[in-house]
C-alpha cells in the first residue's frame, strides 16, 4: 500500500428520480409585453415567483421561431435589474443533462448566465457563462477559466451544453458543432440564472433542457476535478483528484494513472472504504514536473476492487489543462505590501502574501510594509503613501499597483521579463555581536546606461508579541465577506496571541529609491558590482527568520506617477546568504545598535533642516573626530546636481544647500564622512 490522503467531501443522493425530466419553452403561449415569471408556472426570478423589477417582459421584436422571445439587457454598472431564474425539477448531480437555446447577441454587446448548485440561490455557483462584448465566450468556476471559445454576434445561433454529471464532463456545441469540452469541479446543478451584466443585450428563444437520471450499477468508480496547481515550468506538483462511488458496492482499492507532459505514472490506493454515494479527495504522492505552456493532463481510474474494469467506463477519466510559464533566468519579482494591524481588510494581504511565499518561494520577494502599528518602519512606510491607492495595496516590481488578490497574475506577467542584472546575496553572521554583514553582487546580463540604484531590505517572519497594538482587525470574521484563508473562522479583532506576522519590513537601506550613483553610468554585459551593508540586529529580531532582499532599481524608467523602477531583486535567508559566501565591495553603511560603529550616525550627529525648504537648507554635523566631508545633491533619477568637498571637519558644522537654485521636487542629499555615506531626502517647495 502506497501513501495517500483522503478527505470525505460529501454524501450525496444519486437516484433523484427514476424518470427523465424534460422542459421546453418557445414563448408562444405568452402575450407579448407580459412578465414571463409572473405568467409562468416554471420560470421564476431571483427574488421569488415573478412580477417584480427582476422579471422580464416577453418580446415580439424578433424571434428564432414563431413571433415571441425574451430580451435581456442592462447598462447598469452592477447589471440587472432583470434576474430571471429557470429552476430544475430537483438538484441533479449524476446522469446526463442537456441544455439548449437559440440566442441572438446584439453586435458589440454581451450576455451572461450561471448555474446554481442548490435550490437556495446564491449558496453555490456551479458555473459562470459569459458572452463578452468582444465575441469571446467564457466558461468559469469561481474565477477559474474552464474553456474559452468564440461565438457569433448579430445573428441567431444554436447554443447547446451536454453534460455527464457523473464526472462533470461538459461538451459545448454551437450550431451543432462541438467547439470545446471541460470538466467542472462542481457537479451539482439545480437552476439557471439569466442575469444581464453591464453592456448585455441578448434574445433567447426555444429554451429547453433534458435530464436523464443515473441508475447505479454494482461497481462504478468515477473521477473528476483533477487538480495540478499551475506555476512555473520545472516546479514540482502533487496532483489530486476526486473519486466518486457511483456503484452500490463499497470501493476498497483502485489504481490511478496520470498522463502529463509525456510522462505516465500509476499509483495504487488500498485500504480504503468508500461507501456508495460518497465523494473522496485523493492526493497523489507521485509528483509531476510542470512543463512550459498550456498542456493537457488526464487521469484514469482502474483496477477497482481488483477488477480489470468497473461496470461503467464512461466516467473513468478526469482531465484538465495546466498552464506554466518559464521564468526568465535569475528573475525575482518583488512585492511590497502596504498593511497594518488597524486595517480590517489587510488580512487579505496576509493571505495572498503567504500564498505567494508558499507557491513561488525562490521567485517572489515579499515585503509587508506596516503603517501605524508597532511593526512600522517609518522610513519605508512614509515612502509607500504616494505609490498606493489604499490599504491593503501591493506594488509588484513597482510597476503594478494592485489589490493583493491579483498578485499571482501580475507575478506571472513579470517573472518572464529578462532582467538587466542578476543579484546574489552573501553574508557573514556574528552571533555574539549580532553583526550581519551582507554583500549583494550585481552581475549585468545586458549592457546599460543611465542611473541605477541598490537598496537592501531586511524582513522577518513569525513576528509575534502579545501586547497592545498587536491584535489584527479582521473584516472577514463570521464569513459574511467570504472565505479568506481561515480568517473567516477567527474573531474581530484576531487576538495578538493568535497572530504571527510574516514578511515584516524591518529596515530598508539607504532608503526607498536606493542609493544614487550606486553603479557606473555605463555598464557592460558580464560586469559585476558588489555592495556591502552592515547591520547590527536588535536582540528581539530572530536571525533565523530574517530574509535579505536586494532591490535593483532602474531610475531611468521613472514615470509621472513614479512607477516602473524595479528591474530585479534578490531574496535569501541568512543561512542561504552565508552559504553563498561574502564578497568585499563598496561599503554602503547600514543599521547599528548604540554600541556599534557602522555608519556616520552611530558616532556623530547629522540632521537636515528646514525640510521642506524654499530658499536654503542646512546639513548639521557634529563630528567627534577630524573627518573628511563631502556633500552632494542628486535628483530622483540619480543625476548629480551639486557637490562640494569641505575637506577635514571636526565639531559642530553647518553645510548649506542652495535650494533656491533647485526646482520644486524631491532630492537626495548624500553626506560622505571618511567615505561612509548617509542619504537623506529633501523636499523643495
Amino acid at each position: 500500500m502506497k501513501n495517500f490522503s483522503t478527505i470525505l467531501l460529501a454524501f450525496i443522493s444519486i437516484a433523484i428520480s427514476s424518470k427523465a425530466q424534460t422542459f421546453n419553452d418557445d414563448f408562444e403561449s405568452y402575450t407579448a409585453g407580459s412578465l414571463l415569471a409572473a405568467s409562468s408556472t416554471t420560470w421564476a426570478t431571483w427574488s421569488g415567483a415573478g412580477g417584480g423589477a427582476d422579471d422580464v417582459a416577453v418580446s415580439n421584436a424578433m424571434a428564432h421561431s414563431g413571433v415571441n422571445s425574451v430580451f435581456l439587457s442592462s447598462t447598469s454598472a452592477t447589471g440587472g435589474p432583470t434576474d430571471l431564474v429557470l429552476p430544475f425539477s430537483a438538484q441533479y448531480n449524476s446522469g446526463s443533462f442537456v441544455f439548449e437555446t437559440w440566442m441572438y447577441v446584439n453586435s458589440g454587446k454581451g450576455a451572461y448566465f450561471n448555474y446554481q448548485g442548490t435550490a437556495s440561490y446564491g449558496s453555490l455557483y456551479s458555473m459562470d457563462v459569459t458572452y463578452e462584448t468582444t465575441g469571446n465566450l467564457k466558461f468559469e468556476n469561481s474565477g477559474t477559466l474552464l474553456l474559452q471559445v468564440s461565438y457569433p454576434q448579430g445573428q441567431w445561433f444554436d447554443f447547446k451544453m451536454v453534460a455527464s454529471l457523473n464526472n462533470s464532463s461538459w461538451n459545448i456545441l454551437l450550431d451543432g458543432v462541438t467547439v470545446g469540452s471541460f470538466q467542472n469541479p462542481v457537479f451539482n446543478v439545480a437552476a439557471m440564472d439569466f442575469y444581464p451584466i453591464q453592456n448585455s443585450a441578448f434574445y433567447m428563444d426555444d429554451v429547453s433542457y433534458n435530464y436523464t437520471p443515473y441508475t447505479m450499477p454494482n461497481l462504478n468508480a468515477s473521477v473528476l476535478a483533477l487538480s495540478i496547481q499551475n506555476g512555473l515550468a520545472t516546479q514540482i506538483r502533487n496532483p489530486s483528484v476526486n473519486v466518486r462511488n457511483l456503484g452500490t458496492t463499497a470501493i476498497t482499492s483502485f489504481d490511478l494513472t496520470i498522463n502529463y507532459n509525456g510522462a505516465q505514472n500509476t499509483q495504487s490506493v488500498t485500504g480504503v472504504n468508500y461507501a456508495s454515494g460518497t465523494v473522496n479527495n485523493v492526493s497523489l504522492t507521485q509528483s509531476v514536473t510542470l512543463g512550459s505552456g498550456t498542456l493537457p493532463a488526464s487521469l484514469v481510474i482502474s483496477n477497482v476492487n481488483g477488477n480489470v474494469a468497473d461496470d461503467d467506463a464512461t466516467d473513468d477519466t478526469a482531465f484538465s489543462s495546466i498552464t506554466a510559464v518559464t521564468p526568465a533566468p535569475g528573475k525575482i519579482v518583488a512585492g511590497e505590501e502596504a498593511t497594518g494591524t488597524w486595517c480590517p481588510w489587510c488580512v487579505r494581504g496576509t493571505v495572498y502574501m503567504d500564498f505567494m511565499a508558499n507557491k513561488y518561494d525562490e521567485f517572489f520577494a515579499g515585503i509587508a510594509v506596516h503603517n501605524a502599528d508597532p511593526m512600522t518602519d517609518s522610513a519605508y512606510d512614509s515612502n509607500m503613501g504616494p505609490w498606493i491607492t489604499g490599504y491593503p495595496g501591493l506594488l509588484v516590481d513597482r510597476d503594478d499597483v494592485i489589490d493583493p488578490s491579483g498578485v499571482e497574475q501580475s507575478f506571472l506577467q513579470k517573472i518572464v521579463i529578462a532582467p538587466k542584472a542578476i543579484l546574489t546575496n552573501g553574508a557573514t553572521w556574528n552571533s555574539a555581536t549580532r553583526e550581519l554583514k551582507i554583500s549583494i553582487k550585481t552581475k549585468l546580463q545586458q549592457s546599460t546606461t543611465g542611473a541605477y540604484s541598490i537598496a537592501c531590505v531586511l524582513t522577518e517572519d513569525s513576528v509575534h508579541k502579545t501586547i497592545a497594538g498587536w491584535a489584527q482587525n479582521n473584516a472577514y470574521a463570521g464569513g459574511a465577506n467570504g472565505v479568506m484563508g481561515g480568517f473567516e473562522l477567527l474573531p474581530n479583532p484576531v487576538p495578538s496571541t493568535q497572530m504571527y506576522y510574516n514578511h515584516v519590513a524591518r529596515f530598508i537601506y539607504p532608503d526607498f529609491m536606493g542609493a544614487p550613483s550606486s553603479y557606473p553610468a555605463s555598464m557592460n554585459a558580464g560586469d559585476s558590482v558588489v555592495h556591502n551593508f552592515t547591520f547590527y540586529l536588535p536582540s528581539d529580531w530572530n536571525e533565523n527568520k530574517i530574509h535579505i532582499i536586494g532591490l535593483f532599481n532602474n531610475l531611468n524608467n521613472l514615470t509621472a506617477d513614479g512607477n516602473g523602477v524595479m528591474d530585479n531583486a534578490s531574496t535569501s535567508t541568512v543561512t542561504e546568504a552565508i552559504a553563498n559566501g561574502y564578497l568585499s565591495g563598496t561599503d554602503m553603511g547600514g543599521l547599528g545598535s548604540p554600541n556599534a560603529i557602522i555608519n556616520i550616525k552611530s558616532t556623530n550627529e547629522i540632521s537636515l533642516y528646514p525640510n521642506p525648504s524654499t530658499d536654503e537648507s542646512f546639513v548639521k554635523l557634529n563630528l567627534q573626530t577630524l573627518s573628511s566631508v563631502v556633500l552632494s545633491v542628486y535628483n530622483v533619477n540619480g543625476s548629480l546636481l551639486q557637490t562640494k568637498n569641505y575637506g577635514m571637519v571636526k565639531g559642530e558644522t553647518l553645510l548649506p544647500i542652495e535650494t533656491s537654485l533647485l526646482a520644486q521636487g524631491v532630492y537626495m542629499i548624500e553626506v560622505s564622512v571618511n567615505g561612509k555615506k548617509e542619504m537623506m531626502k529633501l523636499i523643495k517647495d
